[in-house]
């Protein structure tokens, strides 16, 4: 048997398909890069990063953190031996993300520049005629509840007519988005989530001919489930012919974690998760069979001892990636460089050098080690959680001597170059260069910080912190170095290593 939810991690919007006897799932990532992770799986539950599809964006606007902008919810499909990533920028247009090998790099282009067209996904038909659902997003155009058709050219590069409206869900599905294409049986099918993302539910579309009419009809909804709003994600066949999907559900602080649910077809339709109180219509499982017997169990990486030639898959910029930010060869760790921030104050929710991780559970507890190299007053090297508010902890160059500092931030703008504020909430005078930072994040939504010398005994360095989300997605990890004087340094942080683990009984 395995349980809801498979990931308790954000990785938002899912999509999955099955090559083989290989999965592969995309999720999200918004101003996080690398974008749009890519994972891998034998089994649907135990799940690895193999990739990224987005190495960075080519605008400008993503060399700072834009949030709530970047890479929206994702499709991906295998065509011809390609691998197919149709990727929304919701204030640029389509994007389209391919590659042979799924762990080899990805070729992005332009598909359609437009202003708030999202969630899009592909369909080559059986006459060799291409096509592209998509949504709208309110926020960029005032529509949120319209699903359109497009014909696209077989690869992928532009559209070959205007879009035209196959759904309105002003009554029926308000917040209609997140559509994923499919063919079977003779229908052309649309799996779609509806309702918003916190209390919505599963719709399906059904239709004989591409352009519809098309029916409509609940799939999944929270029944009596503790599962508020389980929707959007993907639907998969594994070898044995059973039916997937693939699903998040909003925990809030955390995001949004994946589920997966038995599916089968009543009357024509799909059925998803178990019928629990006689509505006719789906609920998800807390637990079901294993799709899969026998298979490894992949897991995502989080601690890292940063010894390899390359930044660890699980880690992700607050903007596009660039070298500057870090080294990893010729010393030991990982050197975050102490960068001025070129374009206004030097806060951590501006911070396109803060390297940052998804968290993994619900609760959990993260020790850095971390030398701070630098001789200029305000050089910073420290350990963080990134939401609308936030907080993070390190060792600071003082103008006498060391210090441990915790700092404090709100985010009073959520959107693309929102406004932060900051401040110092505690400062300890420090002699040494070397610091032990922990971290600990708790089941009832708060975290705490402590420091230590010597990696054995820590000191508490401020109260309980709310854990908050950040923009579109959950609570985020992060390593961060910066001049806290925002003025040029040859200053870093060497962080020796960075251990994550589960808390006990949580």
């Amino acid at each position: 048997m395995y349980r809801n939810p498979i990931l308790y991690a954000d990785y938002s919007d899912p999509d999955v398909i099955r090559v083989g006897l290989d999965y592969y799932m995309v999720a999200s990532s918004f101003t996080y890069l690398p974008g749009v992770p890519l994972l891998h799986s034998r089994d649907l539950v135990h799940w690895e990063i193999i990739n990224y599809c987005v190495t960075s964006l080519p605008f400008e606007k993503y060399d700072r953190p834009s949030h709530g902008s970047g890479t929206w919810a994702p499709s991906i499909r295998f065509h011809d031996g390609i691998f197919y990533v149709f990727i929304p920028l919701p204030d640029e247009g389509i994007f389209v993300a391919r590659s042979a090998d799924p762990y080899g790099k990805f070729e992005l282009n332009c598909l359609a520049e437009a202003k708030g067209w999202i969630d899009p996904c592909p369909l080559w038909d059986d006459d060799g005629k291409a096509y592209m659902v998509f949504a709208y997003a309110r926020s960029r155009c005032g529509i949120k509840h319209r699903l359109a058709l497009a014909e696209i050219d077989p690869e992928c590069t532009h559209l070959l007519g205007e879009p035209s409206v196959i759904f309105d869900g002003e009554q029926l599905g308000p917040t209609t988005e997140g559509p994923k294409f499919y063919k079977y049986n003779g229908y052309y099918y649309i799996l779609m989530p509806s309702g918003g993302v916190a209390t919505g539910w599963q719709s399906a579309l059904r239709s004989r001919t591409i352009n519809g009419p098309y029916e409509y009809k609940i799939v999944m909804h929270q029944g009596n489930t503790q599962i508020n709003g389980p929707h959007q994600g993907g639907w998969v066949t594994a070898p044995d012919g059973k039916h997937w999907f693939i699903h998040f559900q909003d925990v809030i602080e955390l995001g949004r974690v994946t589920h997966l649910q038995p599916m089968c077809f009543n009357a024509g339709w799909p059925f998803i998760g178990s019928e629990l109180n006689g509505d006719g219509i789906g609920e998800p499982v807390e637990e079901w069979n294993m799709p899969a017997e026998g298979q490894p169990e992949y897991e995502i990486a989080q601690s890292d001892r940063f010894d390899g030639k390359k930044l660890g898959l699980q880690w992700q910029w607050q903007a596009n990636p660039q070298e500057r930010f870090y080294s990893l060869e010729g010393h030991p760790g990982i050197r975050l460089y102490c960068l001025k921030n070129e374009a206004r104050e030097n806060y951590l929710w501006y911070a396109p050098n803060a390297m940052t991780q998804i968290p993994q559970h619900k609760a959990l507890t993260a020790v850095t080690r971390v030398r701070l190299c630098g001789d200029r007053e305000g050089d910073m090297a420290s350990l963080g959680v990134i939401g609308h508010s936030y907080a993070y902890v390190g060792i600071r160059k003082g103008r006498v001597s060391n210090e441990v500092v915790l700092y404090s931030g709100r985010v009073l703008q959520e959107t693309y170059e929102g406004l932060a504020e900051e401040k110092l909430a505690e400062s300890h005078v420090y002699d040494g260069d070397i610091v032990y930072l922990r971290l600990e994040i708790y089941e009832n939504k708060t975290y705490r910080f402590a420091w230590s010398s010597d990696g054995i005994r820590y000191t508490p360095i401020g109260g309980a912190n709310p854990l908050d989300r950040a923009t579109w997605t959950g609570a985020k990890l992060c390593l961060w170095s910066c001049s806290r004087e925002n003025e040029e340094s040859e200053g870093y942080g060497e962080y020796e290593f960075i251990h994550i683990e589960k808390r006990e009984g949580c």
